[in-house]
Parts: structure tokens; sequence; C-alpha cells
């Protein structure tokens, strides 16, 4: 299916950091699908800007690495200045289709009043590693709790906000667990997050979380908000 509105109205905010590899390509097929496609590149020491620029999208680049977090603020407050509708959140490292950014559309007409769309990748699991499915599943159910809403994947990074509610949502951590705590704040402000079935590619990517790093910063922020 299409795209239902305008996609001017729309744009994308790719974060990546030491993505040369599939950066280049994951713009290009985002420019297909929307008008709009900037790339925060986070202090990359490779060729991640360069080849993002060869592609044809805006490039933002953070002289030094300051986290997913804050990457994606820097998108978030980029395509607000410029007057943007919705804006697409989607990985560099190709685990999302670009091609699937109408589903997101095509979800406002059913999912009427809800401001931010997350990707939900636990429909089909097959193809997803054990380990990955195990803990997804426990933090989404964790977090479901917390934000008074279920969320049946808050671990995926696809998503889309409506401009009204990205004001809102640019405080908050600055690295991985700030995609966490965006639903947190939003869900306490009382909007409404509805789920998008997507596909989710599982190749060669190489993760940026770090296994013990993040999942402390996870469970601190989950202190925070709720004791366990």
């Amino acid at each position: 299916m299409g795209l239902t509105m305008n996609n001017s109205m729309i744009a994308a905010v790719i974060p990546a950091y030491q993505e040369e590899k599939h950066v280049g390509e994951v713009a290009q097929r985002a420019r297909t699908q929307v008008k709009h496609v900037l790339v925060v590149d986070d202090g990359s020491t490779d060729a991640t800007a360069d080849h993002a620029r060869a592609a044809g999208v805006d490039v933002v680049v953070h002289p030094q690495n300051r986290g997913k977090g804050e990457s994606i603020k820097t998108g978030l407050r980029y395509w607000l200045d410029r007057g943007s509708e919705y804006v697409v959140l989607l990985d560099a490292d190709g685990q999302h289709l670009p091609e699937e950014i109408s589903r997101f559309v095509d979800a406002t007409a059913s999912e009427a009043g809800a401001k931010i769309f997350v990707g939900s990748r636990m429909n089909d699991t097959k193809t997803m590693p054990l380990l990955r499915r195990i803990v997804n599943r426990y933090m989404s159910n964790k977090i479901s709790r917390i934000c008074g809403q279920q969320i049946p994947d808050t671990q995926c990074g696809f998503r889309m906000l409506h401009r009204d509610i990205i004001p809102e949502v640019l405080s908050g951590a600055s690295r991985f667990e700030y995609e966490t705590e965006m639903l947190i704040i939003a869900s306490r402000k009382g909007r409404r997050i509805a789920s998008v079935p997507i596909t989710t590619i599982y190749s060669d990517e190489v993760s940026s979380i770090n296994p013990v790093r993040d999942t402390l910063r996870f469970f601190k922020l989950m202190r925070r908000y709720r004791k366990f």
C-alpha cells in the first residue's frame, strides 16, 4: 500500500554511527518513500557521512559521539524547525525496511488520536534470535506496565512521531535508553501509542549496544520511573 498523505509532510531521521556499509543504501531507499531524509552522523570515524551525502540526503554531523538518543533529538529538532508534520525514525544498519514507512502512514487513518507509532516485530518472531526475543518480551511487558498501555515491542527503533509530541520528548536520556524513555514520557503526558507490524531483517548488522553497560542503564531508567 502506498503513502496516503502528501509525502512532503513526512520526514525521516536515520541516526548513524560507524555505518558506512549500509547507510547510503538505507538513505537512498528512504528517499524514494519520503521527500525529506536526514542522516545524523554521531561522530563516526569512518565514511558514514560521505556515503550519506552521496545518497543525496541532508546530513548533520556531531563532532563527537553523543549517543543514539542525542542523534534522534538532533533529527527531531531539525524537522520540527522545518515544519514537518510527521517524523519517521529508522536505523542505519538495514534492519528496517524503508519501504514499510507506508505502514506507519496508513496507521494514522486507523489509529486516530495516536501521536507515536512504534514498529512491532513480535507478530512474526521466527527469524528473531531467541535471546533477543526473550529480552524484548520481558522489557516490553515492564515498560507497558509503567506506561499504562500495551506496547508489544518497546525496543523497536522504527517509529513515527507527530510534530505535536516532539517538543514533549526532547528531554530524557542521551543513549539507547532514550527510545524507551520517550515512550514513558509520552504516556505520562496522556499520549496514545499505536503499534505497527513491521518486518525485521537480521543479517550482518553489528549491534552498537553494550550488553552490560546498556542493560544497567535500562534498569536505572526503570528504577527512576517505578520501583520493581
